[in-house]
């Protein structure tokens, strides 16, 4: 699905973010504030539907050209097709916002955690989100741009809090952790930041289901703010790591969770 204006010549040049699951939620989110922000944007999905349209419109407002890609993340074959799809839309890559992931398939007893469920979340969140960002990363090692370059993962508050009845996702998002830390590490001296958002309890349709029971435990007083967090709390907070105001900080790990990760006694 490609938009009007995809064909015209840049009049200026823009910094390109590629943004997995960026149809929805946080996702979505974060690619309206960068459409904001002054980047052009291809966003992912597994399926397209009227709403990859509408987005497109929506970045075309806000002076943005957009492009929608067709893409499964755990789909490890399709990465360097999915950066070439990029380059050749937008000219260049310079922010990989790792953003799309997947939920354990059955909540329940550690004990009875199947292969299933954890080669399922192991390979999207983990295997898939390693192996785009090291396709990325070439790419942008052998092509210099006058853009500050960033890799920034949409990691989760699980990355410390341990959820036993989810286990697959937790250990998932904790070895996001160390992704991120070993990215920094490599590519420190080329001028790519590293970063790991880790947004907490948040309004969208992946809680929507639970949003009974969290809206009790919220207003009992588990999140210190008090509220639920919604998609804007975290397309506002990954603007500095995108556009190079927080680039001395490359490897580092902001909570975005209304003090839920704060120790108390």
């Amino acid at each position: 699905m490609t938009s009007s204006n995809e064909l015209k010549t840049k009049t200026e040049s823009r910094p390109v973010a590629l943004v997995t699951g960026g149809r929805q939620g946080i996702g979505l989110a974060i690619v309206t504030r960068l459409a904001a922000a002054g980047f052009d944007i291809a966003f992912t999905a597994r399926s397209s539907s009227d709403k990859c349209t509408e987005i497109i419109a929506q970045c075309e407002t806000l002076g943005a050209r957009a492009k929608y890609i067709s893409s499964d993340l755990g789909d490890v074959s399709s990465h360097q097709t999915l950066v070439e799809q990029v380059v050749c839309w937008g000219g260049g890559l310079d922010c990989l916002v790792n953003n799309a992931g997947v939920g354990t398939l059955v909540r329940g007893d550690l004990l009875d955690l199947t292969t299933e469920s954890f080669d399922h979340v192991i390979g999207v969140n983990l295997r898939g989100t390693l192996f785009l960002s090291q396709a990325v990363a070439r790419w942008m090692l052998d092509n210099p741009s006058d853009h500050y370059r960033s890799i920034i993962s949409v990691s989760s508050v699980s990355a410390l809090m341990v959820s036993p009845e989810r286990a697959d996702y937790c250990m998932s998002k904790a070895a996001l952790a160390m992704m991120t830390k070993s990215f920094a590490l490599r590519f420190a001296a080329d001028n790519i930041g590293v970063f790991e958002l880790r947004p907490g309890i948040i309004q969208t349709g992946m809680t929507e289901a639970v949003s009974g029971k969290y809206d009790k435990r919220i207003a009992d007083g588990l999140v210190p703010a008090r509220r639920w967090g919604i998609p804007d709390d975290i397309g506002r907070a990954l603007l500095p790591f995108a556009v190079g105001d927080m680039a001395f900080a490359s490897g580092s790990a902001i909570e975005l969770d209304g003090g839920l990760s704060i120790n108390r006694l």
